[in-house]
């Protein structure tokens, strides 16, 4: 029995266009748990005068709307509050992504939803697949349409009950043409556009796919919850193990010829490595696996583990996998039967697994892999080992045979065993086995009857010899592997700091490319390094470098390629074949850094133009309206002055020729706004600033303003600021006249000026820092917080203002022009309601009597 504070379930039902009929769904099932008993109510229903719609509401207890005031007009909402109140044990709610007019409780409806679900009521919903916030993107590239309104995924996927509502485009079509979905002056239009044959097949698939990946994970949290490890193959998921060998491509082209047998197939390429780290394939040849799985629209994983076969099993088990793609062994028969194979071991373990082996140009072919270098020593250590080798065994038996008489046959063997490891460890493998062998010669000759003669009198002693020989050859061998294993143990520690250290900057990094080839000098301790370009006339140039930089390719000592025109380029240090790798995750991490660049230069232009496209649409809309309005207004009123068909008493003339001055004055201030903000645009606006009466600059500014009388000026009439008086009485009439819109009448605007003296530095020439605040305050409506900035956008009006008032240039006009002449602007409320816009200009310096 569910407790009363139970979260309450959720049911989803999809669709993959509007009209396939999610809301008929919603109310049926609303209907049919009334009937079984169950306290249903409607909390909001969208039926777009849709006739089945409504009728199938049916006799459902529908909750109240809430009307919502909004900027003059009112708006119906669903009453959260009410339903919460009326406690249902079930509530139908429409659109899930509907945005919710301003002043509720919440922004979004599905927020509501979660609300209810909270209080432990059952909510059954319904949304569209193109309002799901991950597939937004893929919509708007399908239809042409952004959706504005979107639902996070997580609320659907957390549903208890997903129910797609599919229908066959044509059939939605049929529907559209019949008019049971839009209004028939829209019918045309939307078969046109939006609900084209090959739009709606395209979002029904993505529907589907949508809802079989949940689908899938219901399935694994069923398996998990119920410990089930066999394979389920409700679709072909198909494993394509790789070696990194040439091989590898042939696999993954199998497995996705299979995968595609069937439709819902995937696959999945698998490389496994060792705990270790120190054997397996280059990063580059990986990456390169992992692009070629992606062309073939798999994908690609790597696992470490040091069984390869038990690791290729687990991760088929982990991902549900009915099939797995094993190469056919590189290795001989014979070898085959000494020990089984990866294949062999697989197909033992498998299961219920179906495992194919595939055959390739490479299997039996074990030759054709890497071949592992021959010693990770320097010349020099090789030399001094065969040097070693030569000289040692006949040193140490020297000394033994100077003092044989204090030990025996077994000390001197054990002797000479400790002069082969010490070979190896100086010189590797091949001295060490020319130590062994000439060590046993030294003990046949020198220590063992009869003496200095390479006979054997005891077959003990020969046997002895024997053993210490292949013995001595093992422990070389031993010793010189276990030196080269640690060697690569070093080397791939020194690779992992340094890759560390390149991940690291990747993260945290911008693109610092200079700070990429200090940190590739450091690693490879080389003097210098660069990035060069492949210039337009041939040769390269220098985009970055650092220290004894090369300034072309022929003076370096180790080059890769960034892309097809940039190579990154070091100079002196030791670089090894094998280091090649890490130089190529440089290179990669400098190409991140291009093409982090381009897309920062990319962004840019983008948004460039896209406030070019901003301003152009809004300057067209306003020459559209606020040009032609008032040029209708002069036509007509000089049209009418002009015609002999109608006599105008002088009251009616003097009317008239108003008119015509408006609408002049409006023509005026609209093109000398334009021109204001094209200069600013264009940077083309030079202040002269000169000593300015502040008071007197003010008073001037509002003369000519309509209503000016409203206006208390307060400034002081010895207050003056460095300005450019033209300008300046500019920004002021502007200010003022948009004060003088959003106040209501009968209340007041006050200009007040006041002066903030700096800080008196004895060594300089005037007061630092002196400054003149300018104060215009209304009464007017505000503006909320978050809004304020936008104040100074052009073509901003935020909503409040008609469009007969302006264009919305006065304020980013009064912004631009105060920029120029060194002051600042800014807004805050007033105290008793209201916008106050804050003002600063600096003042002129101040005579040399009043700083003494």
């Amino acid at each position: 029995m569910e407790t009363a504070d139970a979260r309450g379930r959720l049911r989803v039902y999809l669709g993959a266009a509007p009209g396939v009929g999610k809301t008929y769904a919603m109310l049926d099932e609303g209907h049919r748990r009334r009937d079984r008993g169950t306290d249903v109510v409607v909390g909001y229903v969208e039926t777009h005068g849709r006739r089945k719609t409504i009728g199938s509401l049916g006799d459902l207890e529908v909750v109240p709307r809430a009307r919502v005031a909004y900027r003059g007009t009112v708006q119906e909402e669903m009453d959260l509050d009410a339903i919460l109140q009326r406690r249902p044990s079930v509530v139908l709610v429409d659109e899930l992504a509907h945005t919710n007019v301003p002043g509720g409780r919440h922004e979004k409806r599905w927020q509501d939803v979660e609300a209810l679900r909270d209080a432990g009521i059952e909510v059954i919903t319904t949304v569209n697949i193109q309002h799901l916030e991950s597939l937004n993107d893929v919509t708007e590239s399908i239809t042409g349409v952004r959706q504005r309104e979107t639902v996070p995924d997580a609320v659907v996927r957390a549903a208890d009950q997903i129910e797609l509502v599919d229908m066959s485009p044509q059939s939605l079509r049929r529907r559209m043409a019949h008019g049971n979905i839009y209004a028939p002056e829209k019918v045309d239009a939307a078969l046109a556009n939006y609900f084209r044959e090959g739009n709606l097949t395209a979002l029904r698939e993505v529907a589907l796919l949508w809802l079989a990946d949940r689908v899938d994970e219901g399935l694994e949290r069923y398996r998990e919850q119920h410990d089930i490890k066999g394979t389920w193959a409700t679709r072909e998921r198909v494993v394509a193990a790789v070696t990194g060998g040439p091989e590898s491509a042939t696999l993954m082209r199998r497995a996705a010829r299979i995968a595609s047998r069937r439709a819902g197939g995937e696959w999945q390429a698998l490389y496994v490595t060792r705990h270790d780290g120190l054997s397996g394939v280059a990063p580059d040849r990986l990456a390169a696996l992992r692009a070629k799985a992606e062309d073939l629209g798999g994908s690609f994983h790597t696992i470490v583990g040091d069984d390869a076969a038990e690791a290729i099993l687990e991760f088929a088990r982990a991902e549900n996998a009915n099939q797995v793609i094993i190469g056919a062994s590189r290795r001989s028969r014979l070898s085959t039967l000494a020990r089984p194979g990866i294949g062999e071991r697989v197909i033992a373990a498998s299961g219920d697994i179906d495992i194919h082996i595939v055959t390739h140009d490479y299997a039996r072919r074990r030759g054709l892999a890497p071949r592992q270098p021959d010693s990770v020593l320097g010349v020099r250590r090789r030399i001094a080992g065969f040097v070693f080798a030569l000289v040692a065994p006949l040193v140490v038996s020297a000394v033994l045979k100077l003092t044989d008489r204090f030990h025996g046959l077994p000390s001197e063997a054990m002797v000479l065993m400790v002069v082969v490891v010490a070979t190896a460890l100086v010189g590797g493998l091949i001295p060490a086995i020319i130590a062994a062998l000439s060590s046993g010669l030294l003990l046949n000759l020198l220590f063992t009857p009869p003496l200095y003669e390479l006979t054997i009198a005891e077959p003990g002693n020969a046997l002895a010899i024997v053993l210490f020989v292949v013995v001595g050859i093992a422990v070389a061998t031993v010793v010189d592997h276990s030196a080269r294993r640690a060697a690569e143990a070093r080397k791939a520690r020194a690779e992992a700091d340094a890759l560390t250290v390149l991940a690291h900057s990747l993260l945290n990094s911008g693109d610092d490319l200079a700070g990429l080839l200090g940190s590739a000098c450091e690693v490879f301790s080389a003097s210098g390094g660069a990035v060069l370009r492949r210039g337009e006339r041939g040769g390269h140039e220098v985009v970055a470098c650092v220290g004894e930089a090369p300034t072309g390719i022929e003076a370096t000592d180790i080059s890769t390629a960034i892309d097809d025109d940039t190579v990154l380029v070091l100079r002196g240090g030791n670089h090894s074949a094998s280091e090649r790798a890490l130089l190529n995750a440089y290179a990669a991490y400098a190409k991140v850094i291009a093409e982090r660049r381009r897309a920062g230069r990319a962004e840019v232009e983008r948004l460039r133009l896209a406030e070019a496209d901003r301003t152009r649409t809004a300057l067209l809309a306003a020459v559209s309206h606020d040009l032609r309005s008032p040029l209708a207004a002069v036509k007509a009123s000089v049209s009418s002055l002009r015609s002999d068909a109608v006599t105008f008493s002088e009251e009616d003339e003097a009317e008239l020729l108003e008119t015509i001055e408006t609408a002049a004055d409006r023509l005026d201030a609209l093109v000398t706004n334009l021109l204001d903000m094209s200069r600013i645009h264009t940077g083309a606006v030079h202040a002269q600033l000169t000593e300015v009466s502040l008071g007197r600059a003010v008073t001037y500014a509002i003369a000519p303003l309509a209503g000016n009388e409203r206006i208390t000026v307060d400034v002081p009439r010895d207050l003056t600021v460095l300005a450019d008086a033209g300008l300046l009485d500019r920004v002021v009439a502007n200010i003022a006249e948009n004060a003088l819109k959003y106040t209501p009448l009968g209340a007041d605007i006050r200009i007040d000026g006041t002066a903030i003296d700096g800080t008196i530095d004895a060594t300089a020439d005037s007061g630092a820092g002196a400054r003149a605040i300018l104060r215009i305050s209304d009464n007017g409506p505000g503006v909320p917080d978050h809004h304020q900035d936008r104040l100074f956008a052009p073509f901003q009006r935020l909503g409040d203002v008609p469009w007969k008032d302006g264009v919305g240039l006065g304020l980013a006009v009064a912004r631009g022009l105060t920029e120029a002449m060194g002051g600042t602007i800014a807004t805050e409320d007033t105290p008793a309601g209201g916008l106050t816009f804050v003002l600063e200009f600096p003042r002129p310096p101040a005579p040399e009597e009043e700083r003494r």
